[in-house]
């Protein structure tokens, strides 16, 4: 049996710094409670806890928590199964010809 070679998790810091940077309006993700597909703008977000609470506009569960710190934040979407991510398209470089 052979074994799969890995890197450490700070391989993840571009690609998770590229993905965090977009407007998340236009995500979409799917509820885990019903199955709901619908854009993150959707959601019935409630902000009278110590943070954000979103549930889902069909079944109310909760989708996403966000609270922050001073000096740091935590998100939990555990309610939510996928979150699909609009990325801009690359644009090719061009070069001279």
């Amino acid at each position: 049996m052979t074994e799969m070679s890995y890197v450490d998790g700070n391989m993840l810091d571009g690609p998770m710094r590229e993905l965090l940077t977009v407007d998340l309006s236009s995500a979409v993700g799917r509820c885990e409670n019903c199955g709901m597909t619908g854009s993150m703008a959707s959601l019935h977000v409630y902000s009278h806890a110590p943070g954000l609470v979103a549930r889902c506009p069909s079944c109310e569960a909760v989708m996403m928590r966000l609270v922050r710190g001073p000096d740091r934040a935590w998100l939990d979407m555990r309610g939510t199964t996928f979150l699909q991510v609009p990325m801009p398209m690359q644009q090719p470089v061009s070069g001279p010809l």
